[in-house]
C-alpha cells in the first residue's frame, strides 16, 4: 500500500469511527410492551420468545426495550395494564391469552397488537384469519372445537371406565362460552355425561371443586383460560387427593402433577409472536399478517400421576403420546 493509499484509508477509518457511533446512539430502540392474563416468566431470558427475538437481532438492554404487565388471573386488572402499554408509546404490543388480547384490542386501535389467543376471528380480534383488519392479528391456540372435544376422547381412552366428567370452565369467557354443546354432543357419543362447574373468580375454586367430587364425577377436564393457568397447582392438589383423573390444554400443568395434557406447543406460538414482532418493527402492518394456526400439538402423560391415581395408561394410548413424564 502506498503512502497516499494508507493515508485515505486511515482518514476514511477516523471518519467512519464516529458516524458509526452516531448511528448507534441515535439508533431507533424498539419499545414492546407485553400483556399477559396469568403470571410472570415472559421476561425470563430463556424465555423462547426473548430468544427468537434476539436471534432476529433485537438484543434487550440494546436496540430493545421490553415493558411486562401480568394480570395474574385477576381478569379485572387488565385493561388498566392494557392502558398502562399503550400510554407508554409502545411500538407493538404481545398480548398471551384472550382476555389480555380483548383488553389490548379495546385500549388501542393505533398500536399494532400480536395476540395469542383462541379463536381470534370468532371472539371479534381479528375480521378474518386471512385478512385480520385494524391493529391487531394473531396467532391461534387452537384450530376450532374439535380440540377440547378431542381432551375429552383423550380422557375417555386413559380412563375407559369413566362415565362421568366433571368440567371447569369460565362460561363468561367468550371462547369457552361456545364450548358447552359441542362438548355435550361428543361425550354423549363417547358414552359420557358432563357436569359443568363455572369458575370466574379465584374466590370460586374450592366451591366448585368440591362440586365435582359432590358430583361423583370420575375425571375432570380444564378448559384453558387465565384463572384455571394461575390457579393450576390448586386444582392438580385437589384432583390427586380425589383420585381424579385430570385433562389439561397445557404441558405444564402435567408437569405440575396433572394426568395428560393435549394442546399447541406454546413455546411455538412464542416463537411465531416473535417472528410476527419482528414483521411489524420493520414495518409490516398487522392487518398484513394472516392469523397463524397452530401446527404442532402435543400429547404429555404423567405417569407418576397415574401411578398416585391407580391408573394403569392403556398401551395403546401411551403409544401416541409425545412425552412422558415420570
Amino acid at each position: 500500500m502506498d503512502r497516499r493509499t494508507f493515508l485515505a484509508s486511515a482518514a476514511g477509518s477516523v471518519l467512519a469511527a464516529p458516524l458509526a457511533a452516531e448511528t448507534q446512539q441515535t439508533g431507533k430502540v424498539a419499545r414492546i410492551g407485553v400483556l399477559s392474563s396469568f403470571g410472570g416468566g415472559l421476561d425470563r431470558s430463556g424465555q423462547p420468545f426473548l430468544q427468537r427475538l434476539r436471534e432476529l437481532g433485537w438484543v434487550r438492554g440494546q436496540n430493545l426495550t421490553l415493558e411486562f404487565r401480568y394480570a395474574e388471573g385477576n381478569l379485572s386488572r387488565l385493561p388498566d395494564l392494557a392502558t398502562e402499554l399503550v400510554q407508554l408509546k409502545m411500538d407493538a404490543i404481545l398480548a398471551v391469552g384472550t382476555p389480555a388480547s380483548l383488553a389490548a384490542q379495546r385500549a388501542t386501535r393505533a398500536t399494532p397488537i400480536v395476540a395469542i389467543a383462541s379463536d381470534p376471528a370468532g371472539t371479534g380480534l381479528v375480521a378474518s384469519v386471512a385478512r385480520p383488519g385494524g391493529n391487531v392479528t394473531a396467532l391461534a391456540t387452537d384450530t376450532g372445537l374439535e380440540v377440547v372435544t378431542k381432551r375429552l376422547e383423550l380422557l375417555k381412552d386413559a380412563v375407559p371406565k369413566a362415565s362421568r366428567v366433571g368440567v371447569l370452565w369460565n362460561p363468561t369467557n367468550p371462547p369457552e362460552a361456545r364450548l358447552r354443546e359441542p362438548l355435550t354432543k361428543a361425550a354423549r357419543a363417547l358414552g359420557l355425561s358432563l357436569g359443568f362447574v363455572g369458575v370466574t373468580h379465584p374466590g370460586d375454586f374450592i366451591d366448585a371443586l368440591t362440586g365435582v367430587t359432590h358430583d361423583r364425577a370420575d375425571a375432570l377436564l380444564i378448559t384453558e383460560n387465565s384463572l384455571n393457568t394461575e390457579y393450576r397447582t390448586l386444582i392438580v392438589d385437589y384432583a390427586t387427593k380425589h383420585k381424579l383423573p385430570t385433562v389439561f390444554g397445557d404441558r405444564v400443568s402435567v408437569q405440575a402433577g396433572g394426568l395428560m395434557s393435549y394442546g399447541a406447543d406454546f413455546s411455538e406460538l412464542l416463537k411465531r409472536a416473535a417472528v410476527y414482532i419482528d414483521k411489524i418493527l420493520k414495518d409490516t402492518r398487522p392487518a398484513d399478517l394472516p392469523v397463524e394456526q397452530p401446527t404442532k400439538f402435543e400429547l404429555v402423560v404423567n405417569l407418576k400421576t397415574a401411578k398416585a391415581l391407580g391408573l394403569t395408561i392403556p398401551p395403546s394410548l401411551l403409544l401416541r403420546v409425545d412425552e412422558v413424564i415420570q
